[in-house]
């Protein structure tokens, strides 16, 4: 491996051990045994990672850049998720039932990404029990993270939804085109435009 991608490798692995450690205090060595299962991907921007019909074989890590997830309704693309570092992302249902895929993975960047496949996981299970928990862990703030966001879609009216997605995420306005934006927030493209423009006029509310 040339110089530059084990220390680039390196950087991933340490960000990934502070990302799982906020979870369970996982010990560095319980972690490089897990590290070792893991593999750095490069996927240029546009790459599908999982079309439907495919099998995901990955479950991945951001290091850098930004992923969307989308599903085809008709001739319509509806964003379901969008990830940048430090997120998780892949097909759900497809990873962890073995199952063909219902939803395209694309890279909206060119990414970097720390990707475990499916067999070594179900290897890490059985060796380290550390990983059991720690896959419930995750699993179960993936659940609540979505549970949260769809109550939000439900209760919060479109210029709230908005507001609270910029606050949160201001830097993915001039990373992410507008049109998957505003398809991840169910909002309208004019409408998307039109509050947009509102906001250069004044600061986001902190308290979004």
């Amino acid at each position: 491996m040339p110089n530059n991608q084990h220390k680039q490798l390196e950087a991933g692995i340490n960000n990934l051990y502070a990302f799982l450690h906020q979870y369970t205090g996982i010990s560095k060595e319980d972690f490089s045994n897990l590290s070792k299962y893991v593999e750095l991907r490069r996927v240029e921007r546009k790459h599908q990672l999982i079309k439907p019909g495919e099998i995901e074989p990955y479950l991945n890590f951001i290091l850098k850049g930004v992923i969307r997830k989308y599903v085809m309704v008709g001739k319509k693309e509806i964003t379901l998720q969008l990830s940048k570092e430090g997120h998780i992302i892949h097909s759900e249902l497809s990873f962890h039932t073995q199952t063909a895929s219902e939803c395209y993975i694309e890279a909206i960047e060119s990414s970097t990404l720390l990707s475990i496949t499916y067999d070594n996981l179900q290897r890490l299970y059985l060796e380290f029990p550390v990983v059991n928990k720690l896959s419930r862990l995750l699993i179960s703030d993936m659940y609540v993270r979505k549970d949260r966001r769809d109550m939000e879609h439900i209760r919060l009216d479109t210029k709230e939804r908005f507001l609270k997605y910029m606050n949160r995420h201001p830097d993915m306005i001039q990373r992410v085109s507008q049109k998957y934006i505003a398809s991840y927030l169910n909002i309208k493209p004019e409408t998307f435009s039109r509050l947009k423009h509102l906001m250069r006029k004044r600061p986001v509310d902190p308290a979004g």
